[in-house]
């Protein structure tokens, strides 16, 4: 670890720019190996003018921390779920409509740069200060639990459930249970400590995390699409040249591309590694999923509510895929 952080330092004075990136889950996990493919592909093609550091396991800034650190120029750039600028962008929380994005198909559609979804909500991004270089895919969300697993809302009534959302936190509360929000590198101490009954996270997290040293079950309910951003500050990205500008936009493309079409594989991989480690898989049937969605009915109207103007048009526009 010393050598590679002394490297890493001794290119970092070597380079015109760095970029430091703020990472709350381990480097292992898939993000952080996507983050390694941009640092690769920009390393390289910048022949070394510009060195990026990862900071991964929120080692710098917790999760809900990031949006402020980036947009207020304490740090270069970050990764943040979506979700946490729903402060300033209520809209954003489009993506934890119950059951609206359940295809791969829809969410890559909705993904797509330039998309009537996603480019007005990187336009809004940019008035916290800032700029939007990829979305990283995390897959649907799932429900952890212990002795057994959470097939309809009467499962959850009365029980205490981590959330990473509001808008998650409203569908909890819609299936009569209580949301706690708890960040993610957090939630492993949540789930040993009893904090709480019911987890809710990508199973891609189950893996990296190694969750099933603390839950026994996780039900399948992909009933929301997990996206996080990787963000750059804006007036430090308006004061790159052209060149690095290009440079560092190609890597994003590439891997952006390269997170989203290995999702399914990484998906399988993580249910395999779950499985394998004493963990109950559980699908729900037509009817229970039927039951989730009978109880989501109020999710909406308060995100109609909340998300104003900008809300109403992406749902609309979500409505149509």
């Amino acid at each position: 670890m010393a050598l590679t952080m002394g490297f890493t330092a001794a290119q970092a004075v070597a380079a015109d720019v760095t970029l430091r990136i703020s990472l709350q889950l381990p480097m292992k996990s898939h993000l952080g190996q996507n983050l390694l493919v941009f640092k690769e592909e920009v390393e390289s093609k910048s022949n070394g003018d510009i060195a990026v550091e990862i900071y991964d396991s929120a080692q710098l800034y917790k999760d809900k921390e990031v949006p402020a650190a980036v947009g207020s120029g304490a740090i270069e750039m970050g990764v943040a779920s979506l979700t946490r600028y729903v402060g300033d962008i209520p809209a954003v929380d489009i993506f934890y409509q119950p059951f609206l994005f359940d295809t791969e198909a829809k969410v890559r559609a909705a993904v797509a740069k330039g998309s009537p979804i996603r480019d007005p909500l990187d336009k809004a991004i940019k008035g916290t200060g800032s700029t939007v270089l990829w979305w990283q895919a995390y897959g649907g969300a799932i429900m952890l639990s212990n002795g057994g697993p959470v097939k309809t809302p009467a499962d959850m009534e009365g029980k205490k459930v981590r959330v990473f959302g509001k808008t998650l936190g409203d569908f909890v509360t819609a299936a009569g249970g209580a949301p706690t929000l708890i960040s993610g590198s957090e939630q492993y101490l949540a789930y040993q400590r009893g904090t709480v009954d019911i987890g809710m996270t990508g199973v891609s997290g189950v893996k990296s995390r190694k969750l099933w040293e603390v839950m026994d079950t996780i039900t399948v309910t992909n009933h929301a699409d997990i996206e996080f951003i990787v963000v750059v500050n804006t007036d430090f990205w308006n004061g790159l040249s052209d060149a690095h500008k290009a440079v560092i936009e190609a890597a994003a493309v590439k891997a952006e591309n390269s997170v989203r079409n290995k999702m399914s594989a990484i998906e399988a991989a993580a249910y395999a590694a779950a499985e394998e480690n004493g963990m109950t898989v559980y699908k729900p049937t037509a009817e229970e999923l039927a039951a989730w969605r009978e109880v989501s009915q109020p999710v909406y109207d308060a995100y109609k509510k909340k998300a104003g103007d900008l809300g109403v048009k992406i749902l609309e526009e979500a409505n149509k895929l």
